[in-house]
């Protein structure tokens, strides 16, 4: 593996630069001195905010952009060996690097890295801790993989010893990084068109809590199943937290506002600290902020600092966000695209204020929709009016033996009241419709739903 000298500012190139978490990497090696440059398939919000500090951006990625006067070539999991840039660095025998080996190489310039990790809640729980260090002055380098507002985006350069980042399981990316302390919040079965079964993914999880130094910290949902086979693999001090039983940090007196919006009690080691009153809606931002906590307290972070700072943050975009209205209808926008995150925001729609309750869900990917697909069908038969538009194939092709039609079907065996409608103007059409004044739509899955919801509130 190669090791970037970040005394000795180079040139790096990156396939793929748009990327959420690649354009955080390239903002940082930009303002560390180095001359970085890369490539994306079309222009967007995040390669405009690039090219605005100065960053060139190819627009298509072809041979051409590779020159040998690179240094480093920086590439995606996503990013096929038969790309043209990817071929021709080889060919060039640039020296290459997979974006999470250059995360971990980043993380070990900093005394404090804290790797958020968890199948679901990584983006709210970062923020929410993003969030608490900001308000304690803390300074903290931060990546985020959504777009958080207290930060104009989803990079933040600190210049203190803190970095605070998401880890991803997905092709074991977290494995390369490099954290000196860790949370991980909960441990289901997803990706698994590259994990065989639960177990491997909880052998992940293993191996990413064996990273932490003996003076670190991981802080784990008590709650997760067979929970010793992932803490005795650390080194480190391990803190537990959640609500149903005897945990380090726990909640109790819950109740929601008129908004689905958490009020707690907040117990440490069976002492009651005091009131957090929550800016985000659902019990999953519950356990979300209970990590954060326990994570700020070891910082010292003062108890009225992390209230505050919770009741401030308000989500990033795409969790369970407000869109705006139209007709009187709200419109909220969810990232949703595991049957468990469902569960959680259908819990929360529960308690925010509503008429009618519609939903439009957007499954992501053929191999998710296929190994998950008797839970989607469980959960989704709660939903009173649901479309289901068609699958977002992302990374993959249609295999031609799943399709959303199948799981409405299922749904409806299941009790539920699921149509598929497989255009989005089509689908918008049927909401304008249907939707009356004091309405509830969500708008939910990682693909492009969120279009129809913005389109709608829009016009």
């Amino acid at each position: 593996m190669y090791e970037i000298d970040f005394n000795k500012p180079s040139s790096v190139y990156f396939i793929g630069i748009g990327g959420i978490s690649m354009s955080g990497l390239a903002l940082l090696l930009n303002d560390s001195g180095f001359k970085v440059s890369g490539s994306d398939i079309k222009k967007s919000d995040t390669t405009k905010e690039l090219e605005d500090v100065g960053i060139h951006v190819n627009y298509g990625q072809v041979s051409e952009n590779i020159t040998d006067d690179i240094d480093y070539i920086v590439y995606t999991a996503a990013i096929s060996e038969d790309n043209p840039e990817f071929v021709k660095s080889k060919e060039l025998g640039l020296k290459m690097m997979e974006r999470a080996s250059l995360v971990g190489q980043v993380m070990n310039n900093y005394k404090h890295a804290i790797g958020v990790s968890g199948t679901h809640g990584k983006t709210t729980t970062t923020s929410m801790l993003s969030h608490i260090f900001l308000e304690a002055d803390l300074d903290p380098t931060i990546s985020v993989g959504g777009m958080l507002d207290r930060i104009g985006g989803n990079m933040r350069i600190g210049h203190s010893d803190k970095f605070i980042t998401e880890a991803c399981e997905y092709t074991n990316s977290f494995l390369k990084f490099k954290p000196t302390s860790e949370i991980i919040l909960n441990v289901d079965a997803d990706h698994l068109d590259f994990f065989k079964d639960l177990d491997d993914i909880r052998h992940s999880f293993r191996e990413f809590a064996s990273l932490i130094p003996s003076y670190g910290y991981l802080i784990i949902n008590g709650e997760i199943e067979k929970l010793s086979y992932i803490t005795e693999a650390t080194k480190g001090h391990v803190i537990t937290f959640g609500l149903n039983g005897d945990f380090d940090y726990t909640a109790k007196n819950i109740s929601y506002n008129s908004n689905g919006c958490a009020t707690y009690t907040l117990v440490v080691k069976g002492e009651e600290k005091g009131e957090i009153n929550l800016g985000v809606v659902g019990v999953h931002n519950v356990y979300n902020s209970l990590s954060a906590i326990a994570m700020a307290d070891i910082f010292e972070v003062p108890f009225p600092v992390i209230a505050e700072a919770l009741n401030g943050y308000t989500g990033t975009h795409r969790r369970f966000e407000k869109l705006g209205e139209f007709n009187g209808v709200t419109v909220i926008d969810d990232y949703a695209h595991h049957p468990t995150e469902i569960d959680a925001t259908l819990k929360a729609a529960a308690n925010y204020p509503k008429n009618k309750f519609w939903m439009v869900f957007q499954p992501h990917t053929y191999s998710r929709t296929k190994a998950l697909f008797n839970e989607f069908a469980e959960v989704l038969s709660q939903v009173d009016n649901l479309v289901v538009a068609d699958i977002y194939a992302a990374r993959e092709k249609d295999p031609g033996d799943i399709s959303s039609k199948m799981l409405a079907d299922e749904i409806n065996k299941k009790g539920g009241n699921a149509i598929n409608i497989s255009d989005f103007e089509e689908i918008k059409k049927f909401f304008k419709k249907s939707c009356i004044n004091g309405d509830l739509l969500i708008t939910m899955g990682a693909g492009n739903v969120v279009d129809i919801g913005k389109d709608l509130v829009e016009k």
